[in-house]
């Protein structure tokens, strides 16, 4: 248990340096396409959703709850890489995450819902 409080501290400590590093990728210049506006778009809002999640005082469902909001993100990247990529490649790739990522929610969701 002192191990994942002790992350747990170390993780939210982390977090206004995190949210420092976000605000300085909200200039008008990166802004200027609207690629650039999607993933800075699904990343604000994956920040604000983990933060909000690993603020949970036990450290099982603040993991479960962060790392869901953080795969949801990575959905949100593969998708605007679907919607705008044109390397087959990396949209083959960006369908593997969608798919591998949706089923880790569904695991921890479905953990988070069995627990009281």
């Amino acid at each position: 248990m002192k191990i994942k409080t002790s992350l747990l501290v170390l993780l939210m400590s982390a977090m206004p340096v995190i949210a420092a590093e976000h605000a300085k990728m909200h200039t008008p210049e990166m802004a200027s396409s609207p690629v650039t506006q999607e993933y800075m778009d699904g990343m604000k809002d994956m920040h604000e959703k983990m933060m909000a999640g690993i603020a949970d005082p036990d450290p099982d469902k603040a993991f479960a709850k962060g790392m869901t909001a953080h795969h949801e993100g990575a959905i949100s990247m593969a998708e605007t890489e679907l919607k705008y990529g044109k390397d087959p490649e990396m949209k083959k790739l960006a369908q593997e995450i969608i798919n591998a990522q949706k089923k880790e929610i569904n695991q921890m969701n479905d953990w988070l819902s069995n627990q009281k």
